[in-house]
């Protein structure tokens, strides 16, 4: 989450104005950084807090975030209803963890568990705690490795591209774990197969393999990967396991590419996580982790609780949370079916290739990719466009309401300023035609109005929204 800090003294006595027709106190005003001494009116207290969110965006015009901003209507009447459960609660609320049960096998078997191999998993508030509990599997039974041997256990690694989410720095740094960053280069925008086992030596606990780069949406060769790694293992006798980050392409691939090996196919694959509320259509917060084997999660990282009922095994770093995004999760497996779940995601790749193409003939723009993959492309400026610039033109399209990320790229192509876009449900045909309108007018009056660019240090660190 955000960190704030504590406002300053001279705004701590700041008040809120309160439109006299709402409130039936005496007074209209309210603090706004300290709790204030009297209650009022629910209703007046939800007109204060209402006017207060008119001002963020609109989701749908948000094509920065790859987060779920709409469900129907039965699928919210339904989270309201679940609300109060509480999700750890397995003993009041078994039905609840029925549904989570049942999740979890769905996802096995959409992600080709082999048969019989009693794959474990479970759901989290997000990939962010997902990828945490992938990651602490790989150390724990690195850890057990190096100890069974008699070998120093003290200096772990983890092998990965430069343009992983940051909850896997999150996790190398809260788990002391040495980050070992594969970087980007001209032609090679994600993690490759001869980089990935160039970095891998006796401390490497694992290699993350991203399905869905958030930097342009792109898939990294999972079984490219693991070939190189089973040379590594032929050649040293290193046996590195992979982890899957498939926030988004767990949800995708298995509809749109379902050939491609990335998945418990691929032997080497030990865990594979997704997020429920990105391509799995449910609203923040609700991820998935799977392990392909039962021993793949060490069983010290168990931990089992009896003071809420009934004893219930548990891995997770946070405990009470609602059971709402679990049903909705469940809604939509039963709702949409393996047809319905193609068809979603095969529409916004439709219009993300549509968008992709028009870009591409508009004249200023180089695509790096098209939206082959994840319904998600990134573009960048020609390099003979020196009169604007891709924060420019994100600037532009915000008046219009439009959230159109514009951002540098990590390591080695911090010098290459893109823009990027989303597509998920909800974002139609028309709506895109109507940002292509958009651009093509933004375009014309950055032409006919050089912008006066900072100098290249200032610009290299220059960023607009983005998730």
């Amino acid at each position: 989450m955000p960190l704030h800090n504590e406002v300053d003294d001279s705004v701590r006595d700041d008040e809120l104005d309160i439109n006299p027709v709402y409130a039936r106190e005496l007074t209209a005003e309210i603090p706004r950084y300290r709790l204030p001494e009297h209650g009022m009116l629910p209703r007046t207290a939800l007109q204060v807090v209402h006017d207060e969110l008119i001002l963020d965006g609109n989701a749908r015009l948000n094509l920065a975030t790859f987060v779920t901003t709409w469900m129907e209507p039965e699928a919210e009447q339904l989270m309201a209803e679940c609300e109060a459960k509480n999700m750890i609660d397995k003993d009041e609320y078994p039905q609840t963890a029925e549904l989570e049960r049942r999740c979890v096998n769905i996802l096995s078997k959409l992600w080709n568990s082999p048969s019989g191999s009693s794959a474990t998993g479970c759901s989290t508030t997000g990939s962010s705690e997902a990828c945490m509990l992938g990651g602490m599997a790989l150390l724990w039974r690195w850890r057990a490795r190096q100890q069974a041997a008699g070998r120093d256990a003290s200096r772990p690694n983890l092998v990965m591209g430069t343009n992983v989410q940051v909850c896997w720095e999150k996790f190398c740094r809260y788990w002391q774990v040495e980050p070992r960053y594969v970087p980007m280069e001209q032609g090679r925008l994600h993690l490759r197969g001869a980089e990935a086992a160039a970095q891998c030596d006796e401390n490497t606990i694992g290699v993350v393999a991203i399905m869905g780069s958030t930097m342009d949406g792109s898939y990294e060769p999972v079984l490219e990967i693991s070939q190189a790694l089973d040379q590594v293992q032929a050649d040293r006798g290193l046996d590195i396991p992979i982890h899957v980050d498939g926030a988004s392409g767990g949800f995708v691939a298995p509809f749109l590419q379902p050939e491609l090996d990335w998945d418990f196919r691929v032997p080497r694959v030990a865990s594979i996580n997704a997020s429920g509320h990105k391509y799995g259509l449910v609203y923040p917060g609700v991820g998935w982790v799977l392990w392909r084997t039962p021993d793949a999660l060490p069983e010290d990282l168990v931990f089992k609780v009896n003071y809420l009922g009934g004893e219930m095994p548990t891995f997770a770093l946070n405990f009470s949370r609602p059971g709402a995004q679990v049903a909705a999760q469940y809604y939509n497996f039963i709702r949409l079916g393996s047809r319905g779940y193609r068809q979603v995601q095969q529409t916004c790749q439709d219009v993300a290739l549509h968008l992709s193409g028009e870009i591409a003939k508009m004249g200023p723009f180089e695509l790096l990719t098209e939206g082959r993959d994840l319904p998600v492309f990134a573009f960048k400026l020609r390099d003979d466009v020196t009169t604007y610039s891709v924060f420019d033109l994100s600037d532009r399209l915000r008046m219009r309401g439009w959230q159109v990320p514009a951002y540098t790229f990590p390591a080695d192509l911090t010098g290459m300023a893109v823009m990027r876009i989303v597509v998920r449900n909800g974002f139609s045909m028309d709506l895109a035609n109507l940002l292509l309108a958009d651009f093509r007018k933004d375009l014309e009056v950055l032409g006919h109005h050089p912008q006066t660019q900072p100098p290249p240090e200032i610009q290299h660190t220059r960023e607009s929204f983005r998730h």
